[in-house]
Formats: structure tokens, C-alpha cells, sequence
């Protein structure tokens, strides 16, 4: 299988825009960029993971179509790249998923004849899902022949993705990479675009961001409610010492920078997206006149209607604080929703 290539649809992953954001931060005296994510065929970044680990297993030969059959645990994005991949190449793919998982991405799996198993009770020690959802990989693993777990959190084909992402970044900007500021849960995106910083003698700042209650820097557990970044396990690709600066980002932080970022740039965006806006509000006094700054959009905000943009979640979770998010540039008021009664 060494001529496996990523052919069709596949073919369009990468080369995702970069776009300068010249009315976020109105009073930065330098110059902001997002790499929009959401624009590859999966809707986000891990469609270029999902792709490097199942290529990778396919030119090996540890993927057959018609035989194997993939398993990976994720709720999310990554699960719908591998599935989409998994379509493409007529492979079954098994998903572990919990009982979190939005009805939303739950359907997008099933579309693509994913087979969905839900964990539906959290570890007892961390009160996490993610434990138990990597102990039933392995069982299933173990009992289903021909298995293949590509295993983002250790298979070094998960950064070995984002050394491309990095590269399409510094292309763009002819090499002016101040700051990147990265959202950070496998360590797969940071650790790549680290590689290749390192690798091309760029001296970019690089700016992990994490989720107060994440353990990845270094952080005490506590309960998250925006998923993209933050874990509750350290993951084997984990390297914090690839970070030049780190920024904790709460829940509330992520909303009010998603909700300033749609209403002063017109970019629906994910929690993550918004994670690396707060961390960039929080550093800009710091940061020195004239700076290029690359924020990485891991995914679109369609996925997070009912969460994210959702103002009776919103007021449901942060109470009276509600009101911290809106932001006077965003403009007037919404109106209402008109009923037309002929």
C-alpha cells in the first residue's frame, strides 16, 4: 500500500486560510491572523491527525480495507475526520464516545456508519470519561480481530500532521511568526508547529493554551465545560517544555472571547478558537509594537450552538456574570424573532 494517497475528497484537507483579524483588538499595535481550521472537509484540524494516523497505518499495511477495523475513542472532532477517512477507504470504524457527546456529532457519526459505543458512567476516582473510554479501546481492541488503534494521545503521526500546519502558516507570512498562541489537549497541534519551528530556525514565541481544570501544565483537576483544549489525563505526546508561555483560560473567558470574536469579526467559531482569543486579550499589553500574532481556529462554531451561543446555557452555568460577555462593539441588540400572522 505504499502508493496510498490522500485522494477525493481527502485531497482537500490543508491548506486551511489564514486571515488577518484587523477589528479584534482595535488598540494592538500589531497584527493578528487566525488559521481557520473549520475549512477542511471534516470541519476541523483533527481532520489533518486524523489523516496522517490512518494514511500511516494503510501504507504499512496494519490497515486492509475490507479487514480492518479501526478504533479510537473521541466525542468529537477527531472521530468524525477519522470517519469521514474511514468512508472514504471502506474501513469499519469503531468509536467509543461518553455520555457528553452532543446529539449533533452523534448524527454526523452515524451518517457515515460509524459504529458508536457510549460510555455512559465516568471514571470513580477522577469522575472523568476519559479513563474508562481508553480502558474499553483496549477491550475491544483485544477482542476484535484485525483491530488498528491509531491512538492519538501516543502515535507520533498525530504531530507529525501540524509540522504541515505550521509550514502553511510561515509560507503565508513569509516567515513573520511572532506568537502562535495554540490551543493544547493531545499536544498534537503544538507539538508539530514546535517541530517545525525548531526545525527551520524560526524564533516564534510559542503560547500554550489550557483550560483552568486541565492537568496538561500542570494545573489541579477540576470540571471543564468547553472541550477542544484542557485534559484530565496527562496524554504520552504531552511536552509543556515546548511552550514558551502558557495562559489558563476559564469556561466564561472562552464564551465572552467567542461571542467578541463573532461580533466584531463575523467568525463563528468554536470554544477553542475562543480560548486562544482570551489568551491573546490577556498578553497583548505585554506583547511588543508591531508583532505578527497567529491564533490556530481548531474547529467552527456550528458544533456549539447549544452550548457556546446558546444564551439560556450560558445563563444557566455562569448566573449573574452572564452579562461580562457583551461586548459594546458587537453593535445593537438583537431583535426579536418576528411571527407573521397573515
Amino acid at each position: 500500500m505504499d502508493e496510498v494517497t490522500a485522494a477525493g475528497v481527502l485531497s482537500t484537507i490543508g491548506d486551511t486560510p489564514l486571515v488577518e483579524l484587523a477589528k479584534l483588538l482595535p488598540d494592538f499595535p500589531g497584527r493578528v491572523f487566525a488559521k481557520l481550521e473549520r475549512f477542511n472537509p471534516g470541519g476541523s484540524i483533527k481532520d489533518r491527525s486524523a489523516l496522517s494516523l490512518l494514511l500511516g497505518g494503510l501504507r504499512s499495511g496494519e490497515l486492509v480495507p475490507g479487514r480492518s477495523v479501526v478504533v479510537e475513542s473521541s466525542s468529537g472532532n477527531l472521530a468524525i475526520g477519522i470517519a469521514q477517512i474511514c468512508r472514504y477507504f471502506g474501513l469499519r470504524f469503531i468509536c467509543v464516545v461518553d455520555a457528553k457527546t452532543t446529539e449533533q456529532n452523534l448524527a454526523i457519526l452515524r451518517a457515515y456508519q460509524v459504529d458508536v459505543e457510549v460510555v455512559s458512567e465516568p471514571d470513580p476516582e477522577s469522575g472523568e470519561y476519559l479513563p474508562v473510554r481508553v480502558r474499553r479501546v483496549r477491550e475491544i481492541v483485544e477482542n476484535t480481530p484485525h483491530a488498528f488503534w491509531p491512538d492519538q494521545y501516543s502515535n507520533p503521526l498525530n504531530p507529525r500532521a501540524h509540522e504541515r500546519t505550521m509550514g502553511e502558516i510561515a509560507a503565508a507570512l513569509d516567515g513573520r511568526v511572532d506568537y502562535l498562541f495554540c490551543a493544547t489537549s493531545t499536544f498534537g497541534t503544538l507539538r508539530g508547529c514546535a517541530a517545525y519551528l525548531r526545525a527551520n530556525g524560526m524564533d516564534t514565541t510559542v503560547v500554550g493554551v489550557d483550560a483552568v481544570g486541565s492537568v496538561l501544565f500542570g494545573g489541579a483537576p477540576a470540571p471543564r465545560l468547553i472541550p477542544g483544549h484542557g485534559a484530565s489525563i496527562l496524554p504520552a505526546l504531552a511536552a509543556p517544555e515546548l511552550a514558551d508561555r502558557v495562559v489558563h483560560v476559564t469556561d466564561l473567558e472562552c464564551v465572552a472571547a467567542c461571542r467578541r470574536l463573532i461580533g466584531r469579526e463575523a467568525i463563528l467559531a468554536g470554544g477553542s478558537s475562543g480560548a486562544t482569543v482570551a489568551a491573546l486579550t490577556r498578553l497583548a499589553p505585554e506583547l511588543e509594537p508591531g508583532a505578527n500574532c497567529v491564533l490556530v481556529f481548531p474547529d467552527g462554531g456550528d458544533r456549539y450552538l447549544g452550548t457556546v451561543y446558546s444564551d439560556d446555557w450560558v445563563r444557566a452555568r455562569f448566573g449573574e456574570v452572564f452579562h461580562l460577555w457583551k461586548d459594546p462593539l458587537d453593535g445593537p441588540p438583537r431583535p426579536r424573532t418576528a411571527t407573521h400572522q397573515g
